[in-house]
């Protein structure tokens, strides 16, 4: 009797798994030596924050008359718009992933 699973086996490499039309990466456990899944969400915040915060400060000197052009100020506020918009879709899709997972365990 042949072994089912050493087919899939030989596909599978250091990098990723093979299936043929394109890799795949495998997901390794780097340890403590990596940012843990909180920092990295803190760091997404925090640079969302700093945005608008640099969009407020275009706007501001803008309004007081020093020379920034308008251009900035509208490219700024639209970063800062869009960076909110991405932020507030990856938390709506962290909680339907936590709703499945409840759901999944009743």
């Amino acid at each position: 009797m042949s072994n089912p699973i050493g087919g899939i086996s030989s596909a599978i490499t250091s990098t990723g798994l093979d299936t043929g039309a394109k890799q795949i990466p495998v997901l390794q456990d780097k340890g403590t030596s990596g940012t843990s899944f909180g920092d990295t969400l803190k760091g997404l915040v925090n640079n969302v924050s700093d945005q608008q915060d640099a969009a407020a400060d275009y706007a501001q000197r803008f309004a007081r008359g020093e020379p920034v052009e308008l251009h900035q100020v509208m490219a700024s506020a639209e970063e800062a718009s869009i960076s909110l918009e991405m932020l507030v879709q990856v938390r709506n899709k962290f909680q339907d992933a936590y709703r499945t997972l409840i759901s999944m365990q009743s």
